[in-house]
């Protein structure tokens, strides 16, 4: 009869252990996947900025009502020149257009760069729709290397029914590129020192 409560209590301590193991490898399982659905969140949402993900390259209407697009780009600890090839585009609200921005590898070594973006103000990132971009791309350029890298976006007309949206003149798209250190050499196939090149990348299959 002793030896009863004593199994009772190994049983019970080791629930106790399984749930505790449970409960910390579910909040790991967390912590590494807090980045990604973040992410998710706010392009899904637009929240802070980021912009849609377009499921579909055009808006079903365009409206006759102007917006002018700006477009910045900064560098963080990255020997590139990067620019937009102009600084804005006035369209039409639902219009589908297409922009320019330019990378120059100013290092006299191949170099791994990527972007991120944010739109502001930051309430207009849930109506401004990217089909096409290069953010969240890895790209390398050699020497002396010039990347054209477009964008094809387009404004969600439903922006017009948000009371504080609706008088919108100007919405600012503003990339910020990184450097990316690769562990190990990456054969690439880009051309020689001084040439350029563009690579359209597709949003929908980036998640960009």
């Amino acid at each position: 009869m002793g030896g009863e409560p004593s199994k009772s209590r190994k049983l019970n301590n080791g629930i106790v252990a399984a749930v505790c193991l449970a409960f910390f490898t579910g909040m790991v399982g967390m912590a590494y996947a807090a980045v990604p659905l973040y992410k998710m969140f706010c392009q899904v949402t637009g929240y802070g900025g980021t912009t849609q993900r377009a499921e579909k390259q055009y808006a079903g209407r365009v409206l006759d009502h102007d917006i002018t697009i700006r477009f910045d780009a900064n560098t963080n600890g990255i020997p590139w020149q990067f620019e937009p090839v102009a600084r804005s585009v006035t369209i039409k609200i639902g219009e589908t257009t297409q922009a320019h921005y330019s990378a120059t590898n100013k290092f006299d070594r191949p170099i791994t760069g990527r972007a991120s973006f944010n739109v502001q103000p930051e309430m207009a990132g849930a109506y401004f729709n990217k089909v096409e971009c290069f953010c969240f791309t890895d790209t390398t350029l050699k020497p002396g290397e010039t990347l054209d890298m477009p964008v094809v976006f387009y404004v969600d007309p439903e922006i017009v029914n948000v009371p504080e949206l609706k008088d919108l003149k100007t919405i600012t798209l503003s990339y910020t590129m990184f450097p990316v250190e690769k562990k190990q050499p990456v054969a690439s196939s880009a051309p020689a020192a001084g040439s350029s090149k563009k690579v359209p990348d597709s949003e929908a299959s980036l998640g960009g």
